[in-house]
């Protein structure tokens, strides 16, 4: 039956479906037959019902009759399209598993899935935790980071012996003592074990079952042999499938190439071929949906997802038909925008969708369990893979058994770990899941993989590194969950021989053996590198030496390398490749032709190595005496082969031939190697030196007691016992020459070699690289010492300094001029310091020291934060899980309180004693930096006024390196202090001035001089009296001068004394004859000139002070003689300042204006009655609304951190609901203001440069009349009037009387007929001039007269934007409103402009007053200046209509404004029908500010007791929707004193409308009266707080708070500030009692309140929150399927962003939601619509940072998160746990509240020079 398919042709085995399939008993030979005929039944169209039908296939072969022991009872049958997993996971959802010990967890990850790493848990960066085991260990004070995995297929390690540095006790995983026992016999006996001399993998059969399994559930034999036999025969049928597969994306280019392609279709002649489409990271969506578009004729929705597809499952078919010239070119102009694309016959590939399936399928069986026993599927499966292919129809895998030639035994796993590149994204990223499943199976398992992996890892490298389109779902990943087990690696290093594998592998690639796509191994050892081919320019390299170092990092490999010589000869023959690559040659004369990068690359290859050649160091601390010595000969051997021994073959750039000359230095002649850096090639990269020096550092096996067991004295012995002194110093001549040409570069003799030198020289001396090359070569040096002669050294040095001449006194150089030479100098004695006083590798500092001592350094700079710090330590220290807690031993940490801080750690006072100035990690600048700050510290601890910085003595208690300081005895190096100190004397008398460096020469010599005198005191004091160099002086003498000197004597004088005071000890008499002390009674002439100077200051400033009181008496006398004319002067015009144009006064002479900005806006809210919690929250409300202690729920930063080991919690986001807003206008001014016609030459200023910059994104929009502040960019469009804040004289009359006053009035006037026009017809008694689309609104005209013009141009300007807006949100506002061509159409600018304006600053104001105070105080000028300005433009309305009226209609508009307020006029006039109940109060106060500000008192005890029976009424709809309340109820009676009896007033207001009557009845019932009283309270208390503000804007002076009623509630303070008699007084007050009654009776009488739903929303009361985060981020990141669900396409977006407003989670720019027809908006964009409208405010994930979007324009803002080191992390790089900042939390919400966000994006924009495409946010 298996090779049915190569006889019949597809339509006639189609046709034998299902009738002959049925007549088939045995399910195998089902399955068979039914993958075989798909093809042709199918006519290759691959469809869900296909993968269903292939799943029903797989499973009823794999279970036969056995399917009830994988189903549920309550399963009668298998749902179509399910996978058994997913089946079983929701049965098995509420089972709760119990621990079994030592079985790990692993959890696989899916993308985007959150993993925890603990630092100092884990054994390497490897290992992490899934949350649920996180969160069940203790990790309190460690060094948690997490990170987001960025595909599935890693496993938590949780549970796994060999991750862990110490037992982490997760309940869930415990271990056992059986396991832990196994590992280490497993590991003792591997590394006793003789290694083998073939390779041998390890087959299934060899793997015994997993021992200890409780779960474990009796198997039939009979479908034991079905489920291997089927997944035998799946795989043999994938694998049969990808023989034939390509390995390369590229189409044919002709008909005859593609008849070519190999094939599995038994029918040849079939003509039927697909195109397929193969996913990359380097082309966009956009790019591709175009291209589909246009080849296909797709629609845009149909491109789209094929698009998703090809990104989802890594290709997709996008054509297929018999056409073959369509094809080709159809590939062809794929090809050319370099899209991977196959052309195929259909047949195979329609055989490899089903091979995908069956991928899938076999990771749902690895996800299933049977029973209770979730091992034994996952068993079986890793049995077949493990076993060998068999052949599944007769067309099998003959013609491809070449591809497995050179492999031993292969199996199945072998053959797909070698056709993982022919696969794609999903089917790869599934088998890796597969393979994962298995490795947690048990350790005989996870070895067996390991072996089969190290089979084929030469082939998998070669396909990674050469041929595989997509590396980041390559199978050469999956080396990292193998090679970083230690017990594995172990085997593998010891039996398979995989070190000696990757370091050929290195070997080939790097020497460019590379053959057909493959690198030739065993590789040609005579090959040699060439920087300028393909392999040091790709990219993929790294990861190669990270798996060489993973596997050597492990301790049990670190003991076969330092007890297996042969280990450290094949690295160093490695090392050997990379010696002296890519040299540099000094450009003298001219510049460099061509700069070349290639540079980069060859750094990244070499630092790639050397963090290998650390590891193999670092080995040897485990190695005996005798070990270390061979490794040190070897390696030097090694040396010498590469650069001593000549041969023509060798490149002379690189390695020249070694020659020696004589060098004569201080009467002694020293044989050197000869070599000028000037002139020869000198290369940064000497891997072997590297390498040795990492040998050498293991001082305490190098110790002459140790060297003594192997008869070695000395080191000096192990190094010459092989090699010549003249062999040691070719060694050290190469690292050398690397340190002279470096100072070289920085003394700027290499200028001409361009940018590539001097990046050489940053990335060589980098503070986090420098351990890992120049520090090495600088050991190399300091280990010279002790092996060489040293004066011999220090004259090799020098002569590579080509400072032999100035160190014996010449101060002239043929080659260096004056600053380069002093330079050279400088950098001589830096490297001479270095070598002599650093002592962490000659002592072989522990790491903690270690880390410890660059800490302090690089602190006592100053304060810095956790990434400065990290960045001025090497990688090695900084990433060491000692560094956190050092870190906390030295220095303090002080959190950031501000938006813009950041936290910074400064050291603590102790740890200054610990700090060396000449810390060779010092640059010039920082040592003159820590030198003024230890001195400072010193003077103030001694009182002294010059300390003494003493080097602090850091003996060498033992090691090679004890010898030292012997050193400072040398001759040689007592010449260079002399003429160190002599030159810079002689230069300085010789020139009159100081010469370059000059300080820092004397510093550093005097410095030698110090460390000589503490080191050998007696011996250096003796040679520095007799030994006497020019002139016949001696040291001693020369000091002297230098103390006498004029121009170093005041900075060097005390270290000087302290020099001769410590030799004088020795040498008394030399000192005493030499050394005379200057007379205590000179004068110093530098301190005589300071004293002349501050004198004569002092007398000028006396002079000038009697001549300022000589002219202030003089100028009285004038004022008062002045005095009367002034006063008979007319009145100055008063002045606003300057214009910010024009810089003139800004006076009445010229019309101005404030820049202000109009802008939509949804921040108002209404109550939200479908939140039942928001009713607790009103009643536990605190009393005052300026209370400052409500403002935040968020912890401060501290708190936050120091509870870090609170677990992270699935985030809920508790956003306000958007249906619940209200839609207005919100103006704001910046407080800048500009003349009318300075206004105009501007704007016409802005246009111009948008012309000049078409393609920029401005931040203005001019079609919206957008303009930015020119001084502090403010975004704007419109200028609002500023008037002059003299108001007419409050009326005073008391209530009642005017009451009766004004209804005489009105009975009195005669009907105004042009009024009643003018008032709109919905019977709301608003006033058709102040609506928005009014179409009686007449613009300026030039005819106006210029005084009267002005005010109407600004009120032009408010018009022009507020009815665009007003045309465009119809949709948004509820209010009854005429139709669009009627009088009063639009928004009502009262309201919708100026009410809401003022509301919104209310809001903004809540819990920000300070004590004693009412929210009208915290008004700033600007916005008391802007209600003036508004208000007088709503003036100006109404006086347009009114121009023949004397007083603009004022009166007019005011009785109307009474008539509404007056129930017998709401009963008789028509224009009133609307109950004034239904209309918001607050507009009435506006409406009357505008025209009648003197009643402004009267209409608001009006308004305010309309606003009372509105609540009331209001409250009855929201009461009959809640629930009984869980806030305990407040006292009874608490505010009697402001509302009297709340029960008779409420039943009085709901006593007309039987509906509302009873509800009250029932509320009351429920809730009871002091509850409603709480809740009257807090719903009336923002209209108290909105009217304090328009009464104290419109009347500054009238309304003033009481200073008397500081300890009050803050209702009763504003009650007594606008002196409103409160609802209790309501009894004394008749007239406002019938007024309520007509109210009430009005509305109860209205349709309106029939119903409970009355038509009266009341307003959100309370602080305004934006929508919550997690304190902790982290907690984002779990459940995400349920808490950041998009609700468009119902998936968890790759890059999510979070509306603050209501908590929506949308895809950030992502291209499922999109929409393409209306400019490609985002969803963020879209969301905008529904949500806040105008503007967004979102927090994006993933990127952690905030997103500010304003009208298809955005900016990107600062995250609200920080770090346990209070620094931001954007897009989450460095991983660490991140806090919610309180500051900058409330920074963002006061943003929001004070509608800043267009401004604050229209600064961004201006700042730079955006592209634009905001949009598809």
């Amino acid at each position: 039956m298996s090779s049915l398919s190569s006889f019949f042709p597809s339509k006639l085995l189609g046709s034998m479906h299902p009738r002959d399939r049925a007549a088939i008993p045995d399910p195998l030979a089902r399955l068979r037959f039914a993958l075989d005929t798909m093809p042709g039944s199918r006519k290759y169209v691959f469809t869900p019902a296909t993968r269903a039908e292939i799943l029903s296939e797989l499973y009823d072969a794999f279970w036969g009759q056995y399917a009830y022991l994988f189903l549920s009872n309550s399963n009668s049958s298998f749902p179509l399209h399910a996978l058994l997993s997913e089946v079983q996971a929701r049965v098995a959802a509420s089972k709760e598993t119990s621990a079994v010990p030592g079985r790990p967890c692993g959890h696989l990850f899916k993308k985007g899935e959150a993993c925890f790493r603990c630092k100092d848990c884990a054994l390497d960066e490897s290992c992490v935790l899934c949350f649920r085991c996180f969160e069940a260990t203790d990790h309190t004070d460690h060094n948690v980071s997490f990170f987001i995995a960025q595909q599935s297929g890693g496993s938590c390690d949780c549970g796994d012996l060999e991750a862990w540095r110490q037992t982490i006790n997760c309940p869930h995983h415990p271990p056992s003592q059986e396991g832990i026992d196994y590992i280490a016999a497993f590991t003792a006996k591997t590394i006793q074990a003789t290694p083998k001399v073939s390779p041998k993998v390890i087959s299934g059969s060899d793997i015994p079952p997993v021992r200890n399994y409780p779960g474990r559930v009796p198997v039939p034999q009979e479908l034991q042999e079905s489920m291997a036999r089927t997944i035998g025969y799946a795989v043999d049928y994938v694998l049969d499938t990808l023989d034939y597969s390509p390995e390369v994306t590229t189409a044919p280019t002709s008909e005859e190439a593609l008849w070519k392609q190999p094939s599995g279709d038994p029918m040849m002649m079939r003509d039927q071929f697909c195109v397929v489409l193969w996913n990359d990271d380097k082309h966009s969506f956009a790019e591709v949906i175009q291209l589909l578009q246009e080849l296909t004729s797709r629609s845009r929705e149909e491109a789209s997802e094929v698009a998703d597809r090809i990104d989802d499952q890594g290709r997709d078919i996008i054509e297929m038909n018999s056409n073959i010239s369509r094809l080709l070119e159809m590939g062809l102009t794929v090809s050319q925008i370099d899209l991977g694309v196959t052309i195929r016959r259909a047949y195979d590939t329609f055989r490899e969708q089903v091979s995908a399936v069956i991928v899938e399928w076999l990771l749902d069986l690895a996800r299933c369990c049977l029973g209770s026993d979730s091992l034994v599927l996952r068993e079986i499966i890793a049995s077949e893979l493990l076993s060998p292919r068999k052949q599944t129809y007769s067309r099998g895998f003959t013609d491809s058994s070449s591809i497995v030639a050179d492999i031993s035994d292969p199996a199945r796993l072998d053959w797909l770990l070698l056709y993982h590149t022919k696969l794609w994204k999903k089917p790869r990223l599934d088998l890796k899941e597969v393979y994962a499943s298995l490795l947690i199976l048990s350790h005989d398992h996870k070895l067996a993989i390991a072996s089969h992996f190290v089979n084929v890892y030469s082939r998998v490298i070669d396909a990674y590194l050469l041929t595989d389109r997509e590396a980041e779902t390559s199978i050469k990943y999956f080396a990292l969950q193998l090679f970083t087990v230690p017990s594995i690696s172990l085997y593998l290093v010891r039996h398979q021989n995989i070190v000696s594998r990757l370091l050929s592998i290195i070997t080939a690639f790097f020497t460019n053996q590379i053959q057909d796509n493959r690198i030739v191994y065993p590789p040609n050892p005579q090959a040699d590198v060439d920087v300028d081919t393909f392999p040091f320019k790709s990219k993929r390299f790294m990861t190669i030496f990270s798996d060489l170092r993973n596997l050597c990092h492990n301790d049990p490999v670190q003991e076969l390398i330092a007890h297996n010589r042969e280990f450290i000869t094949q690295f160093s023959r490695t090392c050997q490749l990379f010696m002296c690559v890519n040299p540099n040659k000094r450009a003298a004369s001219s510049h460099v032709e061509y700069e070349t990068d290639v540079w980069i690359s060859v750094f990244n290859v070499t630092l790639s190595l050397s963090r290998v050649i650390k590891v193999y160091g670092e080995a040897f601390s485990r190695s005996t005496v005798a070990e270390l010595v061979s490794a040190i000969t070897t390696v030097m051997h090694h040396i010498l082969m590469v650069s001593a021994v000549h041969n023509d073959d060798k490149d002379p750039t690189r390695f020249p031939r070694v020659a020696f000359h004589d060098v004569q230095f201080s009467d002694t002649t020293y044989e050197v190697v000869e070599f000028d850096v000037m002139e020869g090639w000198v290369s940064f990269h000497h891997s072997l030196q590297w390498l040795l020096a990492e040998l050498f550092k293991h001082v305490d096996i190098l110790d002459e007691g140790r060297l003594g067991e192997v008869g070695i004295s000395s080191l000096r012995e192990v190094c010459l016992r092989n090699a010549s002194v003249q062999a040691i110093q070719t060694i050290i001549d190469y690292p050398l020459r690397v340190i002279a040409m470096v100072a070289q570069i920085r003394a700027g003799l290499w200028v001409r070699n361009g940018f590539a030198i001097r990046g050489q020289v940053m990335h060589y001396r980098d503070f986090m690289l420098r351990e890992l090359c120049y520090d090495q070569d600088l050991f190399i040096l300091q280990t010279a010492l002790v092996v060489l002669d040293p004066n011999t050294v220090i004259v090799t040095m020098l002569d590579r300094f080509s400072l032999t001449g100035y160190f014996s006194g010449a101060t002239l150089h043929h080659v260096y001029d004056g600053t380069q030479l002093a330079n050279m100098v400088e950098e001589f004695l830096y490297v001479l310091i270095t070598i002599l006083t650093e002592r962490a590798n000659a002592t072989k500092m522990p790491l903690p020291q270690a880390v410890r001592r660059e800490i302090v350094h690089a602190l006592a700079l100053g304060p810095c934060t956790y990434t400065e710090l990290v960045k001025r330590v090497a990688e090695r220290k900084s990433e060491d899980i000692c560094f956190d807690r050092v870190l906390k031993d030295v220095a303090n940490f002080k959190p950031p309180e501000s938006t813009t801080d950041s936290g910074l750690y400064e050291l603590k006072d102790e740890a200054f004693d610990e700090v060396n100035p000449f810390f060779y990690h010092h640059t010039r600048n920082k040592r003159e930096e820590v030198e003024l700050i230890l001195r400072n510290r010193l003077k103030k601890k001694l009182g002294l006024d010059d300390p003494v910085l003493v080097p602090k003595p850091t003996p060498i208690m033992y090691g090679p390196f004890r010898v030292l300081p012997v050193v400072f005895e040398s001759e040689v190096l007592l010449q260079i202090v002399f003429y160190g100190i002599y030159n810079v004397i002689s230069i300085t008398e010789a020139m009159g001035s100081a010469p370059p460096s000059a300080e820092a020469i004397l510093d550093q010599s005097l410095h030698l001089v110090m460390l000589a005198v503490i080191e050998r005191p007696q011996s250096f004091s003796h040679l520095a009296v007799i030994k006497q160099f020019e002139e016949s002086q001696n040291l001693i003498e020369i000091l002297c001068a230098l103390e006498r000197s004029g121009k170093y004597n005041k900075i060097y004088k005390a270290r000087i004394q302290w020099i001769l005071s410590q030799v004088a000890e020795y040498q008394p008499e030399e000192v005493q004859a030499h050394h005379v002390s200057a007379p205590s009674t000179t004068v110093d002439p530098e301190d005589a000139k300071k004293r002349a100077a501050k004198a004569r200051q002092e007398a000028l400033m006396r002079q000038m002070k009697a001549q300022q009181a000589s002219f202030a008496t003089n100028f009285d006398d004038l004022d008062d003689e002045d005095e009367d004319d002034i006063t008979d002067n007319p009145t100055a015009p008063v002045s606003y300042g300057t214009c910010i144009v024009c810089q003139e006064e800004l006076n009445a002479s010229r019309a101005f204006g404030s820049l202000g900005l109009l802008q939509p806006s949804r921040f108002l809210r209404r109550y939200p009655d479908t939140q039942p919690d928001t009713m607790n929250e009103v009643l536990t409300a605190p009393e005052s609304l300026d209370d400052p202690s409500t403002t935040s729920h968020i912890p401060l930063f501290a708190t936050a951190v120091a509870s870090c080991d609170v677990k992270p919690r699935a985030a809920t986001f508790e956003g306000f609901p958007p249906q619940f807003t209200r839609f207005g206008l919100h103006s704001s001014i910046c407080s800048h203001m500009m003349h009318l016609e300075c206004f105009t030459v501007y704007s016409t200023s802005i246009r111009q440069r948008h012309r000049a910059q078409p393609m920029r994104n401005h931040p203005e929009n001019i079609p919206r009349k957008e303009y930015i502040c020119p001084l502090c960019k403010s975004l704007g469009n419109v200028i609002i009037p500023v008037v002059p804040s003299s108001p007419p004289q409050l009326n005073t009359v008391p209530f009642a009387e005017w009451m009766r006053s004004a209804g005489i009035g009105i009975l009195k006037s005669k009907p105004d007929l042009a009024l009643d026009s003018l008032q709109v017809r919905t019977g709301t008694g608003e006033f058709a001039f102040w609506a928005a689309q009014d179409p009686g609104y007449q613009p300026y005209r030039a005819s106006e007269q210029p005084d009267l013009g002005d005010l109407h141009k600004m009120v032009d300007t408010i018009m022009v934007i507020s009815k665009t807006i007003s045309q465009q949100t119809r949709h948004l506002r509820d209010r009854v409103e005429p139709e669009q061509t009627e009088r009063g159409s639009g928004m009502y600018l009262p309201e919708d402009l100026v009410g809401y304006t003022i509301s919104c600053i209310e809001v903004a104001q809540r819990g920000q007053c300070s004590l004693g105070t009412t929210v009208a105080d915290s008004l700033t000028e600007s916005q008391t200046r802007m209600i003036q300005g508004l208000v007088a433009c709503l003036t100006k309305l109404a006086a347009l209509h009114f121009k023949g009226r004397p007083d603009e209609g004022r009166d007019a508009v005011r009785q109307a404004i009474i008539k509404r307020l007056l129930p017998e006029w709401t009963r008789s006039s028509a224009a009133y029908s609307f109950p004034l109940l239904l209309r918001d109060p607050f507009t009435i106060l506006v409406e009357t500010a505008a025209v009648a500000p003197e009643i402004l008192h009267h209409i608001l005890i009006f308004t305010y007791y309309t606003f009372l029976a509105r609540t009331i009424v209001g409250l009855l709809y929201i009461l009959s929707k809640a629930r009984p309340p869980l806030a305990t109820s407040p006292s009874q009676g608490q505010y009697e004193d402001i509302f009297g009896d709340v029960h008779m007033f409420f039943m009085s207001v709901v006593r007309p409308s039987p509906v509302l009557e009873h509800a009250a009845e029932i509320a009351f019932q429920t809730f009871g009266n002091a509850r409603i009283a709480k809740l009257l309270y807090v719903f009336t208390l923002p209209f108290l707080r909105r009217a304090a503000i328009l009464c104290r804007a419109i009347h500054p002076t009238a309304f003033q708070t009481s200073a008397t009623t500081g300890d009050l509630s803050e209702y009763k303070r504003l009650l007594t500030m606008l002196n409103v008699p409160p609802l209790a007084h309501l009894p004394e007050h008749e007239t406002l009692q019938a007024a309520l009654g007509g109210w009430c009776a009005h509305y109860g009488h209205s349709p309106a309140a029939a119903q409970l739903n009355c038509g009266i929303v009341l307003d959100y009361p309370l602080m305004y929150q934006i929508a919550t985060l997690p304190i902790v981020l982290d907690s984002l990141l779990i459940d995400q399927e349920k808490n950041m669900t998009c609700s468009r396409c119902k998936t968890v977006p790759h890059d999510a962003a979070i509306c603050l407003m209501c908590g929506t989670t949308c895809c950030l720019q992502s291209h499922c939601c999109m929409d393409y027809e209306n400019q490609s908006r985002g969803e963020c964009n879209m969301h905008l619509r529904e949500c806040s409208g105008p503007i967004g405010v979102y927090f994006c994930v993933k990127r952690c940072a905030m997103l500010y979007l304003y009208a298809n324009n955005g900016t990107f803002g600062q995250s609200p998160y920080l770090d346990v080191h209070g620094e931001a992390d954007m897009s989450m790089r460095r991983g660490r746990r991140q806090f919610l900042h309180h500051s900058r939390w409330e920074e963002i919400r006061k943003i929001w509240l004070n509608h800043g966000i267009p401004t604050l994006i229209a600064r961004k924009l201006e700042s730079t020079v955006d592209s634009g495409g905001w949009e598809t946010m």
